[in-house]
Protein backbone atom coordinates (compact mmCIF):
# COMPACT_ATOMS: atom_id res chain seq x y z
CA UNK A 1 0.00 0.00 0.00
CA UNK A 2 2.78 2.24 -0.86
CA UNK A 3 2.18 6.11 -1.49
CA UNK A 4 2.09 6.58 -5.31
CA UNK A 5 3.64 9.33 -6.25
CA UNK A 6 3.02 11.13 -9.57
CA UNK A 7 5.93 13.22 -8.71
CA UNK A 8 5.47 2.57 -12.85
CA UNK A 9 7.93 -1.78 -13.79
CA UNK A 10 11.89 -2.25 -13.26
CA UNK A 11 13.56 -1.96 -16.66
CA UNK A 12 14.51 -5.40 -18.63
CA UNK A 13 18.03 -6.56 -18.27
CA UNK A 14 20.03 -6.26 -21.45
CA UNK A 15 21.96 -9.40 -22.59
CA UNK A 16 25.80 -8.97 -22.00
CA UNK A 17 27.95 -10.14 -24.69
CA UNK A 18 30.99 -12.68 -23.95
CA UNK A 19 34.42 -10.08 -24.24
CA UNK A 20 37.35 -12.17 -25.94
CA UNK A 21 39.69 -14.84 -23.63
CA UNK A 22 42.69 -12.53 -24.30
CA UNK A 23 40.98 -9.59 -23.37
CA UNK A 24 39.79 -11.58 -20.11
CA UNK A 25 43.45 -12.50 -19.67
CA UNK A 26 44.45 -8.51 -20.10
CA UNK A 27 42.29 -7.15 -17.74
CA UNK A 28 43.10 -9.90 -15.20
CA UNK A 29 46.88 -8.71 -15.54
CA UNK A 30 46.13 -5.36 -15.30
CA UNK A 31 44.17 -5.98 -12.23
CA UNK A 32 46.96 -7.80 -10.63
CA UNK A 33 48.83 -4.96 -11.28
CA UNK A 34 46.73 -2.77 -9.76
CA UNK A 35 46.35 -4.26 -6.20
CA UNK A 36 50.18 -4.96 -5.67
CA UNK A 37 51.01 -1.48 -6.80
CA UNK A 38 48.56 0.24 -5.15
CA UNK A 39 47.62 -0.37 -0.77
CA UNK A 40 44.39 -0.83 0.25
CA UNK A 41 42.51 2.54 1.01
CA UNK A 42 42.58 2.46 5.45
CA UNK A 43 38.39 3.26 5.33
CA UNK A 44 36.50 0.85 2.01
CA UNK A 45 33.32 0.78 1.28
CA UNK A 46 31.27 -2.68 1.99
CA UNK A 47 31.34 -4.77 -1.20
CA UNK A 48 27.92 -6.74 -1.88
CA UNK A 49 27.88 -10.58 -0.50
CA UNK A 50 27.47 -12.98 -2.82
CA UNK A 51 24.32 -13.87 -1.35
CA UNK A 52 21.55 -12.04 0.89
CA UNK A 53 20.25 -15.60 1.79
CA UNK A 54 21.98 -15.55 5.20
CA UNK A 55 21.11 -11.90 6.27
CA UNK A 56 17.25 -12.65 4.72
CA UNK A 57 16.99 -15.80 7.01
CA UNK A 58 17.81 -13.80 10.25
CA UNK A 59 15.23 -10.42 9.50
CA UNK A 60 12.32 -12.33 7.60
CA UNK A 61 11.08 -13.45 11.01
CA UNK A 62 10.64 -9.70 12.91
CA UNK A 63 9.25 -8.48 8.92
CA UNK A 64 4.81 -8.80 9.60
CA UNK A 65 2.34 -7.92 6.90
CA UNK A 66 -0.63 -5.84 7.72
CA UNK A 67 -4.19 -6.07 7.21
CA UNK A 68 -6.55 -3.38 7.81
CA UNK A 69 -10.02 -3.66 7.30
CA UNK A 70 -12.92 -0.49 7.28
CA UNK A 71 -16.32 -1.11 7.14
CA UNK A 72 -18.34 1.35 5.01
CA UNK A 73 -21.67 2.27 4.61
CA UNK A 74 -23.55 3.60 1.35
CA UNK A 75 -26.76 4.94 0.77
CA UNK A 76 -29.23 3.18 -2.12
CA UNK A 77 -28.95 5.24 -4.86
CA UNK A 78 -31.99 3.76 -5.82
CA UNK A 79 -35.42 5.13 -4.95
CA UNK A 80 -38.21 7.55 -5.92
CA UNK A 81 -37.31 11.11 -7.21
CA UNK A 82 -37.86 14.14 -5.92
CA UNK A 83 -41.01 15.64 -7.86
CA UNK A 84 -40.44 18.88 -9.78
CA UNK A 85 -41.62 21.96 -7.98
CA UNK A 86 -41.64 25.90 -8.81
CA UNK A 87 -38.10 27.28 -7.76
CA UNK A 88 -38.21 28.26 -3.88
CA UNK A 89 -41.35 25.87 -3.21
CA UNK A 90 -41.79 24.58 -0.05
CA UNK A 91 -42.63 21.47 -1.00
CA UNK A 92 -39.09 20.43 -2.39
CA UNK A 93 -37.77 20.35 1.00
CA UNK A 94 -39.97 18.69 2.76
CA UNK A 95 -40.20 16.14 0.25
CA UNK A 96 -35.89 15.87 -0.02
CA UNK A 97 -36.61 15.15 3.84
CA UNK A 98 -39.07 12.64 3.51
CA UNK A 99 -37.00 11.02 0.74
CA UNK A 100 -33.86 10.98 2.99
CA UNK A 101 -35.24 9.40 5.92
CA UNK A 102 -36.72 6.66 4.27
CA UNK A 103 -34.65 5.61 1.62
CA UNK A 104 -33.15 2.20 1.95
CA UNK A 105 -29.54 1.72 2.99
CA UNK A 106 -27.43 -0.57 1.67
CA UNK A 107 -25.49 -2.95 3.40
CA UNK A 108 -22.08 -2.40 5.17
CA UNK A 109 -19.20 -3.32 2.98
CA UNK A 110 -15.94 -4.12 4.39
CA UNK A 111 -12.99 -2.53 2.76
CA UNK A 112 -9.13 -4.35 3.16
CA UNK A 113 -6.16 -2.99 2.44
CA UNK A 114 -2.58 -4.33 2.88
CA UNK A 115 1.08 -3.21 4.50
CA UNK A 116 4.36 -4.20 6.17
CA UNK A 117 5.50 -3.30 9.45
CA UNK A 118 8.62 -4.68 11.60
CA UNK A 119 8.69 -5.59 15.38
CA UNK A 120 11.46 -3.27 17.53
CA UNK A 121 10.74 -5.22 20.79
CA UNK A 122 9.74 -9.17 21.46
CA UNK A 123 6.76 -7.66 23.79
CA UNK A 124 5.02 -6.96 20.62
CA UNK A 125 5.64 -3.36 19.15
CA UNK A 126 5.17 -2.84 15.68
CA UNK A 127 5.96 -0.19 13.89
CA UNK A 128 4.37 0.67 10.03
CA UNK A 129 3.14 3.83 8.54
CA UNK A 130 0.33 6.00 9.56
CA UNK A 131 -1.41 5.18 5.93
CA UNK A 132 -1.40 1.82 6.76
CA UNK A 133 -3.80 1.60 9.02
CA UNK A 134 -5.25 5.22 9.18
CA UNK A 135 -9.36 5.12 9.56
CA UNK A 136 -9.02 1.55 10.25
CA UNK A 137 -11.92 -0.30 12.08
CA UNK A 138 -9.66 -3.76 12.42
CA UNK A 139 -6.02 -4.03 12.39
CA UNK A 140 -4.56 -7.60 11.73
CA UNK A 141 -1.21 -8.45 11.92
CA UNK A 142 0.18 -11.62 10.36
CA UNK A 143 3.51 -13.10 11.31
CA UNK A 144 5.42 -15.19 9.07
CA UNK A 145 4.35 -18.33 10.45
CA UNK A 146 0.98 -17.12 9.41
CA UNK A 147 -0.33 -16.54 12.68
CA UNK A 148 -2.66 -13.35 13.05
CA UNK A 149 -2.55 -11.23 15.75
CA UNK A 150 -5.44 -8.12 16.59
CA UNK A 151 -3.62 -5.24 17.01
CA UNK A 152 -4.20 -1.95 18.67
CA UNK A 153 -2.85 1.61 17.98
CA UNK A 154 -0.22 2.92 20.84
CA UNK A 155 0.09 6.38 18.65
CA UNK A 156 0.66 7.78 15.17
CA UNK A 157 2.43 10.35 13.52
CA UNK A 158 0.80 12.02 10.50
CA UNK A 159 3.31 14.37 9.44
CA UNK A 160 6.03 11.87 9.20
CA UNK A 161 3.40 8.83 8.18
CA UNK A 162 4.89 6.57 10.83
CA UNK A 163 2.35 4.72 13.57
CA UNK A 164 3.13 2.14 16.50
CA UNK A 165 0.90 -0.63 17.12
CA UNK A 166 1.08 -3.81 19.61
CA UNK A 167 -0.11 -7.32 19.69
CA UNK A 168 -0.18 -9.27 22.45
CA UNK A 169 1.53 -12.73 22.35
CA UNK A 170 2.27 -15.90 24.67
CA UNK A 171 5.52 -16.34 22.74
CA UNK A 172 8.17 -13.56 22.77
CA UNK A 173 8.70 -12.46 19.00
CA UNK A 174 11.74 -11.75 16.90
CA UNK A 175 12.81 -7.59 16.91
CA UNK A 176 15.11 -5.82 14.77
CA UNK A 177 17.23 -3.51 16.19
CA UNK A 178 17.24 0.55 14.84
CA UNK A 179 20.48 1.25 12.65
CA UNK A 180 22.04 5.16 12.38
CA UNK A 181 21.33 6.51 8.95
CA UNK A 182 23.34 9.53 9.48
CA UNK A 183 26.14 6.54 9.16
CA UNK A 184 24.60 5.85 5.48
CA UNK A 185 26.44 6.83 2.18
CA UNK A 186 24.96 7.14 -0.83
CA UNK A 187 25.99 3.95 -2.95
CA UNK A 188 25.40 1.96 0.56
CA UNK A 189 23.89 -1.51 -0.28
CA UNK A 190 20.65 -1.79 1.51
CA UNK A 191 18.17 -4.78 1.20
CA UNK A 192 14.18 -4.21 1.67
CA UNK A 193 11.30 -6.58 2.95
CA UNK A 194 7.89 -6.27 3.12
CA UNK A 195 4.35 -7.13 1.47
CA UNK A 196 4.17 -6.08 -2.12
CA UNK A 197 0.93 -6.83 -3.70
CA UNK A 198 0.07 -8.98 -0.75
CA UNK A 199 2.71 -11.64 -1.46
CA UNK A 200 3.91 -11.48 1.61
CA UNK A 201 7.97 -11.93 3.53
CA UNK A 202 9.62 -10.53 0.09
CA UNK A 203 13.13 -9.39 0.04
CA UNK A 204 14.56 -6.89 -2.58
CA UNK A 205 18.08 -5.40 -2.61
CA UNK A 206 19.66 -2.05 -4.06
CA UNK A 207 21.89 0.99 -3.15
CA UNK A 208 21.21 4.22 -1.45
CA UNK A 209 20.41 6.22 -4.41
CA UNK A 210 20.18 9.97 -2.55
CA UNK A 211 19.88 11.22 0.71
CA UNK A 212 17.53 14.02 2.16
CA UNK A 213 15.12 13.72 -0.51
CA UNK A 214 12.35 16.58 -0.13
CA UNK A 215 9.03 14.79 -2.58
CA UNK A 216 7.24 17.60 -0.42
CA UNK A 217 5.03 15.28 1.46
CA UNK A 218 5.71 17.26 4.91
CA UNK A 219 7.41 19.88 6.71
CA UNK A 220 10.07 16.86 8.22
CA UNK A 221 10.95 15.68 4.61
CA UNK A 222 14.54 13.92 4.88
CA UNK A 223 14.22 10.59 2.68
CA UNK A 224 16.77 8.26 1.98
CA UNK A 225 15.73 7.27 -1.98
CA UNK A 226 16.58 3.41 -2.85
CA UNK A 227 16.85 1.52 -6.04
CA UNK A 228 15.61 -1.50 -4.13
CA UNK A 229 12.18 -2.69 -6.08
CA UNK A 230 9.45 -1.48 -3.35
CA UNK A 231 6.32 -1.27 -4.74
CA UNK A 232 2.21 -1.20 -2.92
CA UNK A 233 2.31 -2.85 0.24
CA UNK A 234 5.91 -2.44 1.14
CA UNK A 235 4.96 0.74 2.96
CA UNK A 236 5.38 0.51 6.23
CA UNK A 237 7.93 -2.20 5.93
CA UNK A 238 12.18 -1.87 7.33
CA UNK A 239 15.23 -0.75 4.62
CA UNK A 240 18.08 -2.80 6.07
CA UNK A 241 21.72 -2.00 6.37
CA UNK A 242 23.84 -5.11 5.40
CA UNK A 243 24.35 -5.32 9.52
CA UNK A 244 20.60 -5.97 9.68
CA UNK A 245 19.83 -2.83 11.46
CA UNK A 246 16.82 -0.74 10.52
CA UNK A 247 18.40 2.57 8.82
CA UNK A 248 14.78 3.45 7.22
CA UNK A 249 10.88 2.99 6.99
CA UNK A 250 9.70 2.57 2.91
CA UNK A 251 6.78 4.94 3.01
CA UNK A 252 6.77 6.34 -0.70
CA UNK A 253 7.35 5.39 -4.13
CA UNK A 254 8.26 7.76 -7.79
CA UNK A 255 5.08 5.74 -9.98
CA UNK A 256 3.29 6.79 -12.83
CA UNK A 257 1.79 3.30 -12.77
CA UNK A 258 1.77 1.96 -9.48
CA UNK A 259 4.96 -0.46 -10.30
CA UNK A 260 9.04 0.29 -9.31
CA UNK A 261 10.64 2.44 -11.31
CA UNK A 262 13.56 2.07 -8.95
CA UNK A 263 12.48 5.38 -7.27
CA UNK A 264 11.44 4.52 -3.67
CA UNK A 265 11.81 6.84 -0.30
CA UNK A 266 12.41 5.76 3.58
CA UNK A 267 11.61 7.63 6.45
CA UNK A 268 15.43 7.32 8.04
CA UNK A 269 16.26 6.07 11.07
CA UNK A 270 17.57 8.87 13.05
CA UNK A 271 13.94 10.75 12.40
CA UNK A 272 11.34 7.57 13.06
CA UNK A 273 13.64 6.60 16.24
CA UNK A 274 12.82 9.43 18.03
CA UNK A 275 8.88 9.66 16.85
CA UNK A 276 8.96 5.89 17.55
CA UNK A 277 9.94 6.56 20.76
CA UNK A 278 7.69 9.35 21.77
CA UNK A 279 4.40 7.36 20.27
CA UNK A 280 5.82 4.73 22.90
CA UNK A 281 6.05 6.76 25.76
CA UNK A 282 2.88 9.20 25.12
CA UNK A 283 0.99 7.70 22.31
CA UNK A 284 1.57 10.94 20.47
CA UNK A 285 4.31 12.97 19.28
CA UNK A 286 6.06 15.66 21.12
CA UNK A 287 7.89 18.51 19.28
CA UNK A 288 9.95 21.71 19.65
CA UNK A 289 7.98 24.78 18.55
CA UNK A 290 10.12 28.20 18.07
CA UNK A 291 7.31 29.91 16.95
CA UNK A 292 8.47 31.98 13.65
CA UNK A 293 7.37 31.54 10.00
CA UNK A 294 10.00 31.01 7.56
CA UNK A 295 11.53 31.55 3.67
CA UNK A 296 14.41 30.48 1.59
CA UNK A 297 17.49 32.93 1.45
CA UNK A 298 17.73 33.76 -2.51
CA UNK A 299 20.61 35.21 -3.84
CA UNK A 300 19.00 38.43 -4.12
CA UNK A 301 17.98 38.24 -0.43
CA UNK A 302 21.43 36.98 0.52
CA UNK A 303 23.05 40.36 -1.07
CA UNK A 304 20.18 42.55 0.10
CA UNK A 305 21.75 41.76 3.80
CA UNK A 306 25.21 41.43 2.94
CA UNK A 307 25.30 37.86 3.49
CA UNK A 308 28.24 36.11 1.92
CA UNK A 309 26.21 33.40 0.83
CA UNK A 310 23.29 31.82 0.56
CA UNK A 311 22.73 29.87 3.80
CA UNK A 312 20.01 29.85 6.70
CA UNK A 313 15.86 30.69 7.22
CA UNK A 314 15.32 34.07 6.70
CA UNK A 315 12.12 35.01 9.46
CA UNK A 316 9.27 36.43 7.63
CA UNK A 317 7.20 36.54 11.16
CA UNK A 318 6.95 35.84 14.49
CA UNK A 319 4.26 34.61 16.34
CA UNK A 320 3.22 36.09 19.51
CA UNK A 321 3.68 34.72 22.93
CA UNK A 322 6.44 32.23 21.12
CA UNK A 323 9.92 31.31 22.25
CA UNK A 324 11.13 33.63 19.54
CA UNK A 325 9.36 36.44 20.23
CA UNK A 326 10.11 36.41 24.17
CA UNK A 327 14.00 35.66 23.63
CA UNK A 328 13.97 38.94 20.76
CA UNK A 329 13.92 37.00 17.48
CA UNK A 330 12.95 39.55 14.85
CA UNK A 331 11.64 39.39 11.20
CA UNK A 332 14.25 40.09 9.14
CA UNK A 333 16.49 38.01 11.26
CA UNK A 334 18.57 34.96 9.20
CA UNK A 335 19.20 31.72 11.29
CA UNK A 336 22.30 30.67 11.13
CA UNK A 337 23.08 27.69 13.64
CA UNK A 338 20.59 26.13 16.00
CA UNK A 339 21.81 24.98 18.92
CA UNK A 340 24.98 24.18 17.34
CA UNK A 341 23.74 22.81 14.39
CA UNK A 342 24.30 24.80 11.08
CA UNK A 343 21.16 25.77 9.09
CA UNK A 344 22.12 25.22 5.52
CA UNK A 345 18.83 26.12 4.25
CA UNK A 346 15.82 26.88 5.29
CA UNK A 347 13.72 23.53 5.09
CA UNK A 348 16.80 22.23 7.68
CA UNK A 349 15.30 24.47 10.59
CA UNK A 350 12.03 23.03 11.28
CA UNK A 351 13.22 19.33 11.49
CA UNK A 352 16.71 20.62 13.71
CA UNK A 353 13.53 22.43 15.95
CA UNK A 354 11.62 19.55 15.84
CA UNK A 355 13.61 17.52 17.34
CA UNK A 356 15.46 19.71 20.05
CA UNK A 357 13.75 18.87 23.82
CA UNK A 358 11.01 21.00 24.95
CA UNK A 359 12.20 23.44 27.79
CA UNK A 360 15.50 23.18 27.06
CA UNK A 361 17.69 26.47 26.17
CA UNK A 362 19.67 26.42 23.23
CA UNK A 363 22.02 28.99 21.46
CA UNK A 364 20.65 30.70 18.22
CA UNK A 365 23.05 32.37 15.91
CA UNK A 366 21.40 35.19 13.79
CA UNK A 367 22.47 37.33 10.98
CA UNK A 368 21.05 40.73 11.50
CA UNK A 369 21.76 44.04 9.94
CA UNK A 370 24.79 42.85 9.09
CA UNK A 371 26.16 41.60 12.01
CA UNK A 372 26.22 37.89 13.57
CA UNK A 373 24.43 37.93 17.03
CA UNK A 374 24.28 34.94 19.62
CA UNK A 375 20.61 34.79 21.38
CA UNK A 376 19.60 32.17 24.32
CA UNK A 377 15.94 30.67 23.28
CA UNK A 378 13.96 28.56 25.89
CA UNK A 379 12.36 26.01 23.28
CA UNK A 380 8.68 25.20 23.56
CA UNK A 381 5.89 22.78 22.82
CA UNK A 382 4.53 22.73 18.90
CA UNK A 383 0.79 22.08 19.93
CA UNK A 384 -1.35 21.34 16.61
CA UNK A 385 -3.67 23.47 16.97
CA UNK A 386 -1.31 26.26 17.20
CA UNK A 387 -1.32 28.59 14.20
CA UNK A 388 1.30 30.72 13.19
CA UNK A 389 -0.11 34.30 13.10
CA UNK A 390 2.82 37.26 12.58
CA UNK A 391 2.12 40.44 13.96
CA UNK A 392 1.79 43.93 12.40
CA UNK A 393 4.21 45.91 13.17
CA UNK A 394 4.48 49.30 12.15
CA UNK A 395 3.69 53.13 13.71
CA UNK A 396 1.25 55.70 12.22
CA UNK A 397 2.67 56.29 8.61
CA UNK A 398 1.99 60.46 7.98
CA UNK A 399 1.17 61.48 5.11
CA UNK A 400 2.77 61.67 1.37
CA UNK A 401 3.59 59.89 -1.34
CA UNK A 402 6.40 58.21 -3.42
CA UNK A 403 7.02 56.53 -6.32
CA UNK A 404 9.91 54.62 -6.63
CA UNK A 405 10.70 51.06 -6.97
CA UNK A 406 8.60 50.13 -9.32
CA UNK A 407 5.95 51.16 -6.77
CA UNK A 408 3.64 54.01 -5.57
CA UNK A 409 3.75 54.11 -2.10
CA UNK A 410 1.13 56.39 0.56
CA UNK A 411 0.52 56.97 3.91
CA UNK A 412 -2.85 55.13 5.25
CA UNK A 413 -5.45 57.96 4.65
CA UNK A 414 -9.14 57.28 5.62
CA UNK A 415 -10.44 57.08 2.18
CA UNK A 416 -7.30 54.53 1.43
CA UNK A 417 -8.29 52.43 4.65
CA UNK A 418 -11.61 52.13 3.16
CA UNK A 419 -11.25 51.61 -0.38
CA UNK A 420 -8.64 48.31 0.27
CA UNK A 421 -10.84 47.59 3.21
CA UNK A 422 -8.18 47.76 6.06
CA UNK A 423 -9.14 47.40 9.15
CA UNK A 424 -8.24 50.45 12.17
CA UNK A 425 -5.49 48.26 13.29
CA UNK A 426 -3.32 48.51 10.21
CA UNK A 427 -0.52 50.53 10.11
CA UNK A 428 2.10 51.24 7.49
CA UNK A 429 2.75 52.33 3.91
CA UNK A 430 0.12 51.53 1.44
CA UNK A 431 0.99 49.86 -2.35
CA UNK A 432 -1.18 52.12 -4.50
CA UNK A 433 -0.04 51.66 -7.83
CA UNK A 434 2.37 48.95 -9.34
CA UNK A 435 4.21 49.80 -12.29
CA UNK A 436 3.53 47.42 -15.37
CA UNK A 437 6.38 45.00 -16.61
CA UNK A 438 8.08 45.62 -13.17
CA UNK A 439 10.35 43.72 -11.50
CA UNK A 440 8.01 44.57 -8.53
CA UNK A 441 4.76 43.29 -10.45
CA UNK A 442 6.58 39.91 -11.42
CA UNK A 443 7.35 39.23 -7.92
CA UNK A 444 3.34 39.75 -7.05
CA UNK A 445 3.46 42.66 -5.19
CA UNK A 446 -0.25 44.13 -5.97
CA UNK A 447 -2.08 47.23 -4.20
CA UNK A 448 -3.26 47.47 -0.90
CA UNK A 449 0.21 45.86 0.20
CA UNK A 450 1.25 47.30 3.29
CA UNK A 451 5.39 47.72 3.60
CA UNK A 452 6.24 47.30 7.39
CA UNK A 453 9.93 47.32 6.31
CA UNK A 454 12.88 48.26 4.33
CA UNK A 455 16.13 46.27 4.17
CA UNK A 456 15.17 45.39 7.96
CA UNK A 457 14.72 48.80 9.02
CA UNK A 458 11.12 50.28 10.21
CA UNK A 459 9.56 52.88 7.63
CA UNK A 460 6.78 55.03 9.16
CA UNK A 461 7.01 57.46 5.86
CA UNK A 462 6.68 56.93 2.05
CA UNK A 463 10.16 59.12 2.76
CA UNK A 464 11.17 56.57 5.16
CA UNK A 465 11.61 54.04 2.28
CA UNK A 466 13.29 57.06 -0.05
CA UNK A 467 15.97 57.41 2.39
CA UNK A 468 16.28 53.66 3.20
CA UNK A 469 16.76 53.28 -0.74
CA UNK A 470 19.58 55.79 -0.76
CA UNK A 471 21.45 54.76 1.99
CA UNK A 472 21.93 51.21 -0.05
CA UNK A 473 22.99 52.82 -2.98
CA UNK A 474 25.46 54.60 -1.56
CA UNK A 475 26.33 51.23 0.32
CA UNK A 476 26.35 50.03 -3.23
CA UNK A 477 23.91 47.57 -2.71
CA UNK A 478 22.06 46.14 -5.92
CA UNK A 479 18.71 45.45 -4.23
CA UNK A 480 16.18 46.42 -1.29
CA UNK A 481 14.80 43.83 1.13
CA UNK A 482 10.75 44.47 1.55
CA UNK A 483 8.98 42.92 4.62
CA UNK A 484 5.62 42.93 2.57
CA UNK A 485 2.11 41.94 4.99
CA UNK A 486 -1.29 41.13 2.76
CA UNK A 487 -3.94 39.72 4.49
CA UNK A 488 -2.14 39.42 7.91
CA UNK A 489 0.43 37.24 6.47
CA UNK A 490 3.91 38.34 5.75
CA UNK A 491 6.34 38.17 3.60
CA UNK A 492 9.61 39.15 2.20
CA UNK A 493 10.46 40.68 -1.64
CA UNK A 494 13.65 41.86 -3.05
CA UNK A 495 13.11 44.63 -5.34
CA UNK A 496 16.40 46.16 -7.47
CA UNK A 497 17.37 49.85 -6.66
CA UNK A 498 17.54 50.64 -10.19
CA UNK A 499 13.68 50.65 -10.60
CA UNK A 500 13.74 53.34 -7.99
Amino acid sequence: MTQSLIISPLPVPRARRGLPMNTLIWCAAGLLAFIIMVPPFEAQAKVAPESFADLAERLLPAVVNISSTQVTRERSQRGPEIPQFPPGSPFEDWFREFLERNRPESTPRRVSSLGSGFIIDPAGYIVTNNHVIEEADEITVILQDDTNLKATIVGRDKKTDLALLKVETDKPLTAVEWGDSNKSRVGDWVVAIGNPFGLGGTVTAGIISARARDINSGPYDDYLQTDASINRGNSGGPMFNLEGKVIGVNTAIFSPSGGSVGIGFAVPSALAKTVVDQLRKHGRTRRGWLGVRIQTVTEEIAESLGLDKTRGALVAGVSDGGPAKNSGIEAGDVILRFDDKEVSDMRKLPRIVAETPIDKTVEVELWRKGEKKVIDVTIGELKEEVTVKAEVQGKDSGQGTVSMLGLTLSAITPKLRERFKLDDETKGIIVTRVKNDSVAKKKGIRKGDIILEVSQDKVETPGDVKSVVEKARSAKRKSVLLLIERQNDQRFVVLPIAES
